[in-house]
């Protein structure tokens, strides 16, 4: 049975000691936890269970810099990581990351890995809109989780400042409503995925990493090491 609680309660960072963190994620369990838990009946739930909320396990909340929205996990076996946008090393390389992997290699003149768990054990965000999915029904689970991304990124704006929120299309951009951007960067620019790339729409040379990075610089902060 999935639990939400306990699986932040596993990690070994420091969001279960925010109680503010914690009353969001207490608000919205029981609901979240009885949906999902019909659901692993019924179908093939990714990513698995215990990387659900793995966007919190590699750094602690104090150590917040960036924040990138995904829309939801991969579907299909095998990439889905609680990382967005994220797949494990030597899984084929969706659309989208592939971009990204080419924007970084503009910016940068050399690639990064598709397993992105390094820039979060700097203090970068990699957070889903929706943090789970059925296999092969993107989008199915967005109902489970949408009360709850809201609340935590209403959470983000209240409780933090100087945060990058990097928004790669228009579903991503739909969260802009909840940043303060007086106090915060917001990057945004059309959704890596090929389909986004229609007339002067690329994502290509948006140079986010760099912008990124000249942000944190300016703010006393050390540069995310992205390659």
């Amino acid at each position: 049975m999935f639990n939400i609680s306990n699986l932040i309660q596993s990690y070994n960072t420091d969001w279960k000691n925010d109680t503010n963190f914690m009353s969001i994620i207490n608000k919205h369990a029981d609901n979240i936890e009885n949906c999902l838990n019909n659901e692993y009946y019924k179908y093939t739930i990714y990513p698995p269970s215990n990387l659900i909320m793995n966007a919190f396990s590699h750094f602690n909340s104090d150590d917040l810099r960036v924040i990138i929205i995904g829309q939801d996990p991969y579907i299909n076996e095998n990439e889905a990581m609680g990382l967005s946008f994220s797949i494990p090393n030597g899984t084929k390389i969706p659309p989208s990351l592939k971009n990204i992997i080419k924007e970084i290699q503009y910016e940068y003149g050399i690639s990064c890995n598709s397993d992105l768990t390094n820039w979060a054990k700097q203090g970068v965000l990699l957070l889903n809109k929706t943090l789970t999915v059925r296999k092969g029904l993107s989008n199915s689970h967005k109902i489970i989780w949408n009360d709850f991304t809201n609340d935590l990124l209403q959470y983000f704006n209240n409780y933090y400042e100087n945060i990058i929120y990097i928004l790669w299309g228009n579903d991503a951009q739909s969260i802009e409503k909840f940043i303060d951007i007086n106090n915060n960067l917001v990057l945004k620019s059309v959704h890596p995925s090929p389909l986004a790339q229609t007339g002067n729409k690329k994502f290509i040379g948006c140079n986010h990493f760099k912008l990124c990075n000249e942000y944190l610089e300016q703010k006393g902060y050390d540069k995310i090491i992205w390659i």
